[in-house]
């Protein structure tokens, strides 16, 4: 089967019930979904209930818990400690996002690994090891580190900076990568010779360790190091080679979460998935997801 979905929303009302509901509507097979705003670091409780019931409808729909992802907020950052008071709390915060994941019975925390901010990549590698052996000391989630852009102090834009983190990390089994397909391209990485990515990333770190794929085309060129999403098959990436890393038979077990742009405010993810499932590229996505919300 496979494994294909989107950011989806979390909202108090229902919670991880609503956000599979949201999924369900998109024919997905995963999604992903913060467990709070992903611009704050307010949170709600949990409903137990709503949890229970999200999970017995994933059951009905075939759908594996095991491979549902959680977004960390971007907010905090592990990499700089000049304040130590807000680095502190960045630790806090996460260890407290990792006991929400396995209150909600979900093993994946997406986790931007941070930005140095003038310190330097050496010791915001350093800080990030240091915070992560903290955090996964008091949980059993797997935080999986996001591969970026390398826009301004960005830690994580190349798999060396990737593999010193996790070489450094005491618990190797609760650490791993996510891989974005904007983020890798616009920091250098070529998605059109997917298979040679794969074979440098396998070399240095590990098939084993990719837990989830984020697929965006990119509005940028290659290299470009400036983070813009745009939707499947309309940035620089292109169609095919998207399709390319979706269908790829090393990473079939891997959940591929879209994030991509809305367009005039409605999601196109329902389209988005479609064009993957049928391996046909869409040149009428923005009239078809707007007729589609205008008739809903």
């Amino acid at each position: 089967m496979l494994l294909i979905g989107s950011h989806v929303s979390f909202k108090k009302d229902k919670e991880m019930l609503g956000s599979l509901m949201e999924a369900l509507s998109y024919n997905s097979t995963t999604f992903m979904f913060y467990t709070g705003a992903p611009q704050n670091t307010l949170r709600f409780d949990l409903n137990d209930e709503l949890t229970d019931k999200a999970h017995s409808l994933m059951q009905e729909n075939g759908i594996d818990l095991n491979k549902i992802i959680v977004h960390a907020p971007y907010i905090v950052n592990l990499a700089n400690n000049q304040n130590n008071t807000q680095y502190d709390f960045s630790i806090n915060f996460i260890i407290n996002e990792c006991k929400r994941c396995e209150k909600l019975g979900v093993k994946y925390l997406v986790l931007h690994p941070g930005n140095h901010v003038g310190l330097g990549v050496e010791i915001g590698i350093k800080n990030i090891i240091h915070a992560l052996n903290i955090i996964l000391d008091k949980t059993t989630t797997t935080i999986l580190l996001e591969t970026m852009a390398g826009k301004g102090s960005e830690i994580g834009s190349n798999f060396d900076e990737l593999k010193e983190i996790i070489d450094g990390i005491k618990f190797k089994e609760k650490i791993g990568v996510c891989l974005d397909t904007c983020h890798l391209f616009d920091s250098g990485y070529d998605i059109s010779n997917f298979d040679q990515l794969l074979k440098e990333f396998d070399e240095k770190i590990g098939i084993s360790k990719i837990g989830c794929v984020h697929v965006n085309d990119s509005k940028n060129t290659l290299g470009s190091k400036k983070d813009r999403h745009a939707n499947i098959g309309y940035g620089n990436i292109g169609f095919d080679n998207l399709i390319n890393v979706i269908y790829n038979d090393k990473l079939k077990d891997v959940p591929k979460i879209l994030e991509t742009p809305y367009i005039l405010e409605n999601p196109p993810y329902k389209f988005e998935i479609d064009m993957i499932r049928n391996k046909k590229f869409n040149e009428n996505l923005e009239n078809d997801v707007t007729n589609y919300y205008k008739k809903s």
